[in-house]
């Protein structure tokens, strides 16, 4: 694994061993952030595998959806477009429910 940390931004890069798994971690509010798409990556999952556990999460009451994530509006080039799109991004609460790969 190869963890590199830019300071000023707390952004860490994890890299498997493999050299083909890389996610780009946020630190942000003394804890990490990642989208769906990136918990995807790290546990080796389909998108929507990781949407319907962690919406099973909220439907429990086992995590509070206005504690554990946050929106962020991102804009990218579609061909010649910008686009803005809203990305919600989920803390190391969800993330490690997901590690645990049980139901909350």
């Amino acid at each position: 694994m190869i963890v590199s940390l830019v300071m000023n931004n707390q952004i860490e890069i994890y890299q498997a061993s493999d050299g083909q798994t890389q996610i780009e971690v946020t630190f942000e509010q003394d804890t990490v952030w990642l989208t769906q798409q990136q918990m995807a990556a790290l546990f080796n999952q389909t998108k929507q595998n990781i949407s319907l556990h962690i919406n099973n999460c909220f439907k429990e009451g086992e995590l509070s959806r206005e504690v554990t994530v946050k929106d962020s509006l991102t804009v990218q080039l579609e061909g010649s477009r910008k686009v803005k799109r809203r990305i919600e991004y989920y803390n190391l609460d969800v993330i490690n429910s997901r590690s645990d790969y049980v139901r909350c």
